[in-house]
């Protein structure tokens, strides 16, 4: 059949089941948006930026495990999408990102509204393409999709000239399996691997398993509980592995890391095996390198093999597909017990408790971590919750405990603040039988805050939780601790949330005291519309414990107990 080039993107997208795009039009993608109107089996959700675009299919992404699209126009449409594709290229999240170009008689020219596209988003994604033939274009997005999802996934970008959107040719979807010279993403462990890891679980007393996202993109939370419970080894969790293994599991320990549990930090460091996952040893996991779990051999299992031995330097290192590869261990795995280790860190399981804030008297003042807790409680601890970053981040990932995977859906890598409300959006898409929140703060949530348009416009149900302390809370709390308090650029000024939020149609309610947190949850789920609270929260609030930039990962900052007296 005679298809353009625009045609021949939507039948590409048609075929590798895509079923909601999220993106903006303007002139050199034009072409494509017209031929729109020839497949309505695919949904266009109109963002009001084009960073929201890529934070949709962010969270799309995420939150089903297929692939999210984004598209957008030349320039500054293109660029737009930058902080996006850099998002999800530094938490693996498989999107591709499709944007129109200047005809190929200008490029090069500094026409109107030209940027070369390929070369700034070169470092941030998976694999990008300029199409400058027609004959190439399906084929090129077949393999965009197969690149975005297999392997680690990650984002392509696909950049597409005007003409070439226009150009006609008799069209013949390109059938049969992609082959790309050198793309052999690893899957399995070999013999010598898998023998010299089982040594080491068989000789370990004080083992740890090191569950990352990796797990939860595998879709190895089975097999990661089997492994965990027949050798009775404990599992932390990055933030990004959060629902790998649900948390209420008595062998789960929690977050590890910067502002995760003490007692996943302390069982890190005294560990005599680490059992690494699908993770990636981030600095904010680690801490200090040189101090790191020192006496302990550690095994990393991880699809990208440029992971292993990149930050930490490991005993078993194993590049393949974490699922497949704990499919070939498990049946080798003796059951084991570790007695003393289990009570040893229940004993520092304990103490963080003592610690935690909600022991302490509120005075009338409502604390983030109160929120948090009763946004879990009333939930029934089941939403699907998509974060900004900040202080409400961490708070979320301590007293928000997840029991299932794809549930908690945040920036990691990158720490992108105005990722939770688009990206929330993308996943009430993917998942609109589920209840979304987005969990966001005062501050990341004006960078994106007129995504509240498109969730009306498109008739989209989602909670938009914002813990308001009129600070940049986190970088706040570092002024406190390392720079004398001088509070340079964080206090912040913020409109009327329930007043904005009422502009845009949207029911809004603003909560000062705990006692109303349960009555906000039940007027935001009395609605059918996108809903919004304002949880006016204590300005001065800490995050505990924290780890210093820098600092040895047992070095902790930590919330006193009840009459202790407050660490300098």
């Amino acid at each position: 059949m005679l298809l353009t080039g625009a045609e021949i993107v939507m039948e590409c997208l048609l075929r590798e089941g895509v079923e909601v795009m999220f993106g903006y039009p303007g002139g050199a993608i034009l072409p494509t948006y017209d031929a729109m109107t020839k497949y309505p089996q695919i949904r266009h959700v109109l963002v009001r930026h084009e960073q929201g675009a890529a934070h949709m299919a962010d969270g799309y992404a995420r939150a089903t495990g297929r692939v999210g699209v984004a598209i957008a126009t030349s320039g500054p449409g293109a660029t737009n999408l930058v902080t996006g594709i850099g998002t999800a290229m530094m938490d693996s999240s498989p999107i591709v990102c499709i944007t129109g170009q200047v005809p190929r008689g200008a490029i090069g020219s500094d026409a109107f509204q030209e940027i070369d596209i390929t070369g700034i988003t070169l470092p941030i994604t998976k694999h990008n393409y300029l199409v400058n033939d027609v004959r190439e274009l399906a084929y090129t997005i077949r393999e965009a999709f197969h690149i975005a999802r297999t392997g680690r996934p990650g984002p392509v970008l696909v950049d597409i000239p005007k003409d070439v959107q226009n150009e006609k040719i008799e069209f013949e979807y390109p059938e049969g399996p992609i082959r790309l010279p050198g793309y052999r993403p690893p899957s399995a462990a070999d013999d010598d691997q898998l023998a010299a890891a089982l040594e080491l679980i068989q000789q370990a007393k004080r083992p740890v398993i090191l569950a990352g996202h990796g797990i939860l993109m595998a879709g190895a939370s089975n097999e990661l509980r089997e492994l965990s419970e027949r050798a009775q080894i404990p599992v932390t969790l990055t933030l990004l592995g959060k629902g790998a293994m649900p948390e209420n599991h008595p062998l789960c320990v929690g977050m590890m890391g910067m502002h995760g549990a003490a007692a996943c930090n302390y069982a890190i460091q005294e560990a005599d095996l680490l059992i690494a996952l699908g993770m990636r040893f981030d600095d904010r996991v680690t801490g200090n390198l040189k101090t790191y779990s020192p006496n302990s051999r550690k095994i990393h299992v991880d699809i990208d093999p440029s992971e292993i031995n990149k930050n930490v330097k490991v005993d078993v290192g194993i590049a393949g597909d974490v699922r497949t590869v704990l499919a070939q261990l498990l049946p080798h795995v003796p059951s084991k017990q570790h007695p003393e280790w289990i009570t040893q860190i229940r004993d520092w399981q304990e103490d963080g408790d003592e610690r935690d804030i909600l022991h302490y008297e509120s005075e009338g003042k409502l604390f983030g971590a109160q929120v948090i807790n009763d946004l879990w409680k009333y939930t029934g601890g089941d939403a699907v919750t998509v974060t900004d970053v900040g202080q409400h981040q961490m708070l979320e990932a301590q007293y928000y405990p997840h029991q299932r995977p794809e549930t908690l859906l945040t920036s990691g890598g990158l720490g992108t603040m105005g990722f939770g409300l688009p990206a929330a959006i993308g996943a009430k898409f993917g998942k609109p039988d589920e209840e979304v929140w987005a969990i966001v703060g005062d501050g990341g949530f004006q960078m994106t805050m007129c995504e509240l348009a498109t969730a009306m416009q498109e008739g989209v149900k989602v909670n938009i939780a914002i813990l308001n302390n009129a600070f940049l809370g986190m970088v706040r709390q570092w002024q406190e601790f390392f720079y004398e308090e001088r509070y340079q650029a964080t206090p912040m000024y913020s409109p009327d949330f329930v007043k904005l939020a009422e502009a845009f149609g949207i029911p809004a309610m603003r909560v000062t005291s705990r006692d109303q947190i349960e009555e906000s949850v039940n007027f935001a789920r009395s609605h059918e519309t996108t809903v919004l609270i304002e949880y006016v929260i204590e300005k001065e609030e800490i995050v505990y414990p924290m780890v210093p930039a820098g600092a040895d990962l047992h070095n902790m900052l930590r919330r006193p107990k009840p009459g202790e007296k407050q660490q300098s």
